[in-house]
């Protein structure tokens, strides 16, 4: 029997960026949810179980840092691996997205080839 695809949740404010990664993801194979920003997206993570979220760090309403800072104190998905993408790149940026927590900190604009990588690395 055919394993089924690997989920992913993606999670980021802006619609046209969050059906760009939707669609690099499921040309990479796998299965794609989208939360359009931060507030409602750890109810949903908690619900779904995904296998890998994709997250922005600058939105409206909940930061992605502080969103993933909450994933990571909650034992039911503290093991989720989290891609950050975010137009912060400075070494300090990058440096707080990786001690909240983050599995990789990828910098806007990010190609499909690094996107896709860097989640087959965290799987």
């Amino acid at each position: 029997m055919a394993e089924q695809p690997k989920r992913i949740i993606v999670i980021e404010d802006e619609p046209d960026t969050v059906e760009m990664f939707a669609e690099m993801m499921r040309l990479s194979g796998y299965q794609v949810l989208k939360s359009y920003g931060g507030s409602a997206a750890f109810e949903f993570i908690s619900t779904e179980m995904p296998d890998a979220v994709v997250m922005d760090v600058m939105m409206p309403d909940v930061s992605g840092l502080d969103l993933l800072r909450q994933l990571r104190l909650d034992p039911k998905v503290a093991h989720i691996p989290v891609v950050i993408v975010s137009a912060m790149g400075l070494p300090k940026d990058i440096q707080e997205g990786m001690d909240a927590g983050a599995s990789v900190y990828l910098t806007k604009p990010v190609t499909y080839q690094e996107l896709s990588r860097a989640v087959r690395e965290i799987l």
